[in-house]
């Protein structure tokens, strides 16, 4: 018997997102080899587009790391972060904790600047932090999926710059869905993966770093993560591991599909389709976590209503609708939900059949049916 799934899920959750028809023709192409000359001319491809969706600076390098958004903040960290490099991490969720543990984790002196989960970090918090405490480099995460927050990526990178620290963004669950300027806001470093606003599968992270962060790397303890080895099988085709063809064919066509659109018209779309569901749970009296002016368009932290089990909301949305949103993480599980509206899953299509089936799941628990 086979275990595989046999109905299509509509996936609104933290992530993976909705995977395209173009995408999943791409998956089912041939496989070659990691050596293959189609294989090796698709990874220049993907570098070409990776550049152009991050807005990287000329001198960039900008590839992709088999494993997910993790693997891509470990690329990042392991080749910038040694014994006593000193940074500053802004925390304000699960995710921000994660760089913590990572840098910390590759012997960084580190300091927390803790904000206010369901908060965006304000500026000047930052030049406080770095006047009292110099840092080597600041890391930052954009669109921090614990909460629904985004944070002003923009506004930090300047203040970070003034002080001569490098800035490393996790980008995991913005990158093709919020704008994201990395040469033009000063980014040094930023890392996403492949299956949230890009819309393929989970298995790759892509990452950029630029000629200051290249100048500044270390020597990386990881093997696997190390960049130097990472540049000689991107750029000079040395062996370094087998890199899976298919899920290299799933990204190249989820980039040509961002370029296709056009980055500025998916931003719009994003938001577009984020206020409309903010409107349709207000027609349901519901609401979401973060201040209008915070909120991420890509994952709405939507509060549970008092008296809702939002474990059994979670349930008759999956069962009866083939519907799957997130549960709340940290100190929010239990009173969030996390929808997820990235990539193919950002419509309006989808969007009026999750309102209506979550109207449904609360009406099941008591509420009154709303319009």
């Amino acid at each position: 018997m086979s275990l595989l799934p046999d109905q299509d899920r509509i996936l609104l959750g933290p992530g993976p997102s909705l995977t395209s028809p173009r995408v999943m023709r791409a998956l089912a192409s041939p496989t070659v080899s990691h050596l293959d000359p189609v294989m090796l001319a698709l990874m220049d491809d993907v570098r070409a587009r990776l550049g152009r969706a991050f807005r990287a600076p000329e001198g960039s390098l900008a590839f992709a790391v088999s494993g997910t958004g993790t693997a891509g903040m470990e690329t990042v960290v392991s080749n910038l972060v040694t014994d006593g490099t000193r940074v500053l991490v802004i925390v304000g969720g699960y995710f921000g904790d994660r760089l913590v543990q990572m840098c910390t984790r590759y012997g960084a002196a580190v300091a927390r600047l803790d904000v206010e989960w369901g908060r965006a970090c304000e500026p000047d918090a930052v030049r406080r932090a770095l006047a009292a405490q110099p840092a080597d480099i600041v890391a930052m995460v954009q669109a921090e999926t614990s909460t629904g927050v985004l944070n002003p990526v923009r506004e930090l990178t300047a203040i970070a710059k003034e002080h001569g620290a490098l800035v490393i963004v996790d980008a995991v669950t913005s990158f093709g869905g919020h704008p994201l300027e990395v040469g033009a806001w000063g980014i040094d470093a930023a890392y996403s993966c492949s299956q949230k606003c890009l819309g393929a599968p989970s298995g790759m992270a892509p990452i950029v770093m630029t000629p200051a962060a290249l100048a500044r790397r270390v020597a990386c303890r990881s093997f696997y993560f190390g960049l130097s080895l990472l540049e000689d099988h991107w750029l000079r085709r040395k062996y370094h591991h087998t890199m899976s063809s298919t899920l290299i064919y799933a990204l190249d066509e989820a980039l040509a599909m961002v370029e296709d659109e056009g980055l500025e018209a998916r931003w719009a779309r994003h938001e577009r389709n984020h206020q409309l569901f903010i409107a349709g749970l207000a027609r349901q009296g519901l609401s979401v976590l973060p201040p209008e002016g915070e909120r991420l368009w890509t994952l709405n932290a939507v509060k549970v209503p008092p008296g809702i089990d939002d474990a059994a909301v979670r349930r008759v949305l999956l069962e009866e609708f083939q519907i799957e949103i997130g549960a709340g993480l940290g100190q929010f599980a239990g009173t969030i939900w996390r929808v997820g509206l990235m990539g193919a899953s950002s419509s309006p299509r989808v969007i009026t059949l999750l309102l209506a089936a979550l109207n449904d799941a609360l009406v099941k628990q008591g509420r009154r049916a709303m319009a």
